[in-house]
């Protein structure tokens, strides 16, 4: 797969799976400068229709060792001087073992490996879906209505009577006649 063929599968990805929750998905886009004064050139861009937000993102795909690892320091880099969101997405098993733990470690950065077109796979989509929920308040599609917490409600029974959950109940006291064994005090003292 080329890195034409990985920016490709990427914003298909999210095209055919996020353009029903309003974002328009473009390739190639020119935005900006670089971090050395360049035209920066982003492989995708996303923005959400009708708002004013946007996600910038830079696809590398490394198949075998080759001079990619030495392109993604930069590549944060120059994601972070942005005037808008940005994140690396990447995937391939040639990255060596130090890029790949900066890739691993980086905020900005993310692991997605879509299929080539269909649904989501949450398996080898979930960051770059946590990144866009983030980006476009797009929570539903990441957090699992199942794990909503609602409150259990207490049981009440009929008749039982209302106190304040602070109160101790009041011990039921017979009261005494006055006479045989009862003690009288006065006021007297």
């Amino acid at each position: 797969m080329t890195g034409n063929d990985y920016r490709d599968r990427i914003a298909a990805y999210v095209h055919d799976n996020f353009h029903k929750h309003g974002l328009e998905v473009y390739t190639e886009v020119g935005l900006g400068k670089t971090i050395i004064g360049k035209r920066r050139k982003l492989d995708v861009f996303i923005r959400q229709r009708d708002e004013p937000l946007a996600l910038g993102l830079e696809c590398k795909y490394q198949a075998t060792s080759g001079t990619t690892d030495e392109k993604v320091p930069y590549a944060l880099a120059d994601l972070e001087a942005m005037w808008i969101p940005g994140c690396l997405v990447y995937a391939g098993a040639g990255w060596s073992s130090g890029v790949l733990h900066t890739l691993e470690g980086s905020r900005n950065a993310v692991f997605c490996d879509p299929p080539e077109r269909g649904l989501r796979d949450p398996a080898k989509t979930v960051e770059l879906d946590y990144v866009l929920a983030s980006v476009f308040g797009l929570w539903e599609i990441v957090i699992p209505e199942g794990r909503r917490f609602e409150s259990e409600r207490q049981l009440t029974l009929p008749g039982a009577g209302l106190r304040r959950v602070t109160e101790a109940p009041r011990p039921r006291v017979k009261p005494r006649k006055a006479g045989v064994g009862a003690k009288v005090r006065s006021s007297s003292g």
